[in-house]
């Protein structure tokens, strides 16, 4: 995809969830995602009704009457968007790629952190680290991140989420809101997932297409694994393979949702060729309520 390419889908991306982000998610962002902790903002005299234990005694015994400490909610948060761009990535049978939809939806998020003067950083990963951007503020800095969602060309093909965490948990030291796009078609990634879930905000964002639930019987098909380049020859039709297929895909589904249900993890499930918007808004409506 040519440099003017890229430019053009940034611009209709943010323009098509410019409405989303303003008249929907920025009030639900700003309030399901609480700030750093609380920070000293002044002293001020002793009124009757203080808890005594707010006196600033250095600034009592300065002045000569007693004075207590302010504290304010520090609002400023840190989003930090960890994006598988393995090789199933790339796949998509309905209007767009999974890797396309990631990234419109990551730039929702992006624009709905800038929107509230957040800052926003971003990692892509394969079966290794492909690409890190430091968080910063403003809307050039969104803009950055959503090209390099759609102009980064991966280098490796696995997906290594647990080895995505843990890079993490180096270049993010503060507590964070952490959202992680991908397929979760992964091995090995529950005590990083857990690990990762107690430090920050951590919510998962899972990109699916419907065929990769839903096998059509075709005869035969040869079909290459994206991730691996393995290729095998399969009778689609075969009454024994469609009950194999589906199996594995739902024992690998059951299997990250347990995951998730025992890291506290919550998640958004989006779908190719399905409108994500209904989908985001209501976890931004429940986590709301919650909150509340």
């Amino acid at each position: 995809m040519v440099t003017r390419d890229i430019l053009r889908q940034v611009r209709r991306i943010e323009i098509t969830t410019r409405g989303l982000v303003n008249e929907v998610l920025a009030g639900e962002y700003n309030s399901v995602f609480k700030g750093r902790g609380m920070s000293f903002a002044e002293a001020r005299e002793y009124q009757h009704g203080d808890d005594i234990r707010g006196i600033d005694w250095n600034v009592t015994a300065r002045t000569g009457s007693p004075h207590v400490k302010v504290f304010e909610e520090e609002r400023e948060l840190t989003l930090m968007l960890v994006v598988d761009v393995s090789g199933s990535a790339g796949f998509g049978t309905r209007d767009r790629l999974k890797s396309e939809l990631a990234a419109e939806l990551c730039g929702v998020l992006a624009f709905s952190a800038t929107r509230n003067n957040d800052k926003v950083g971003l990692i892509l990963f394969s079966d290794g680290i492909e690409k890190f951007v430091p968080a910063r503020k403003g809307r050039r800095h969104a803009l950055r991140i959503l090209r390099e969602l759609l102009y980064h060309r991966a280098e490796g093909r696995g997906t290594d989420i647990e080895g995505a965490l843990e890079y993490l948990a180096r270049v993010t030291k503060r507590r964070a809101v952490v959202f992680v796009v991908s397929d979760f078609n992964a091995r090995s990634y529950g005590r990083a997932l857990s690990i990762a879930a107690r430090r920050h905000d951590l919510n998962a964002v899972r990109v699916t297409d419907p065929r990769e639930d839903e096998m059509p019987p075709l005869g035969l098909v040869e079909f290459e694994d994206p991730e691996t380049g393995e290729r095998r020859l399969v009778n689609t039709s075969a009454r024994g393979f469609q009950e194999r297929y589906r199996a594995h895909r739902a024992e690998a589904r059951g299997e990250a949702d347990r995951l998730f249900r025992r890291s506290r993890v919550e998640v958004i499930d989006v779908v190719t060729g399905t409108p994500y918007e209904l989908v985001l808004r209501r976890f931004f409506e429940q986590r709301a309520r919650r909150s509340r």
